[in-house]
């Protein structure tokens, strides 16, 4: 293939991106009021409708973008990943629509419909024992097939437009704009590359916006450690969160602590719980790191009313739950796990009325 020849697959490639984002409408803010907190109202960013069910479509969409218009792919290129699932998920969905073979390193226990996900967008599942063992297994197979591995964790911070390119930040002030409180006092998100976070938090301070960033971490992750003290930089051995899309064992290159303004460290348990709880108060499944999220939330709020301040929170419905019907909503499963969710729930439903 010439030059021009692989210019031209390219302009193609990024025209069919687009038109596929152009197909599609934004995601819904949902909101909710809380009847223990007047003058407070909560509201949801529900990622989960996107095409491929969660918050990481924005992600793959941009990691691609990035890497066409580098000319880092081209269409004999298989593409890597290493991922819990999610992203990987949303990837498969566009490598399938550029025609391009697509491998998703996983450790061994991403949940399984997570995985048949992967598959049905036509990805194939490389499994390794090792969570941490992603990175170097990505590179090796990248190198081994001549591909491209994507690595999420470096460049999710920089693939997206900070300033406003209808990114997630944009978006969720856009459809604030005509509620009560349109400005947010805070916007509360969790952390797996870090991307998401950096995104919105530029973007505050961009557009000078007086909001606050919190981000809602697993106890066993290093982002939180990672703020408070800049000289932890990785969890000890076998230290991990059963949390799947958030928290990380190692501080990746996309996290951004200058933009965050604070951290709130949960427990997994509290997150099933706070995560099954709003599930109830919707009528559908959410997934865990929405549940992390919850629990950020119920803090800020009671802090908020506390101190007799009224306004906004806002926090992302990042996927939902059907994925984790053999794990997170499985009662069994917790139990085996030693996952005391039902105190967490209770606090939650009380939160949210």
């Amino acid at each position: 293939m010439t030059r021009e020849e692989a210019r031209r697959w390219s302009a193609e490639a990024v025209r069919r991106i687009e038109a596929d984002y152009n197909r599609s409408a934004d995601t819904h803010l949902i909101r909710l009021d809380l009847p223990r907190y007047p003058g407070i109202t909560l509201y949801l960013k529900d990622e989960s409708s996107h095409p491929t069910g969660s918050l990481k479509h924005r992600l793959a969409r941009s990691l691609f973008l990035y890497a066409l218009c580098n000319e880092w792919i081209g269409p004999q290129t298989t593409v890597i990943e290493s991922s819990s699932g999610s992203t990987a998920v949303s990837e498969a969905y566009f490598a399938r629509m550029l025609g391009l073979r697509f491998i998703a390193v996983v450790p061994a226990t991403t949940a399984a419909p997570k995985l048949d996900a992967i598959r049905f967008h036509g990805g194939e599942i490389h499994m390794v024992d090792d969570p941490r063992s992603v990175y170097d297994v990505s590179h090796r197979l990248a190198a081994e097939t001549g591909g491209h591995y994507l690595d999420q964790f470096t460049y999710a911070e920089r693939a997206t437009d900070w300033r406003g390119n209808n990114n997630i930040a944009e978006s969720i002030f856009a459809q604030m704009a005509l509620e009560e409180r349109a400005v947010p006092d805070w916007i509360v998100c969790g952390a797996g590359t870090g991307g998401t976070s950096a995104t919105i938090g530029r973007f505050i301070r961009y557009r000078r916006h007086a909001t606050r960033l919190c981000v809602a971490d697993p106890v066993d992750s290093i982002f939180h450690r990672h703020f408070a003290d800049r000289a932890e930089t990785l969890l000890p051995e076998g230290v991990c969160t059963r949390i799947e899309g958030i928290g990380r064992p190692r501080v990746e290159p996309s996290f951004i602590p200058g933009v965050i303004d604070r951290m709130i460290a949960v427990d997994d348990a509290d997150s099933i719980g706070a995560m099954r709880a709003l599930s109830d108060v919707l009528g559908r499944r959410v997934g865990g790191s929405t549940g992390t999220n919850i629990r950020a939330c119920r803090m800020l709020v009671a802090e908020m009313a506390a101190a007799g301040i009224g306004g906004s929170v806002v926090t992302l419905l990042c996927d939902g739950g059907d994925r984790y019907g053999c794990t997170y909503y499985d009662d069994a499963w917790l139990a085996r796990h030693g996952l005391d969710w039902r105190t967490g729930a209770a606090e939650v439903r009380a939160f949210l009325g």
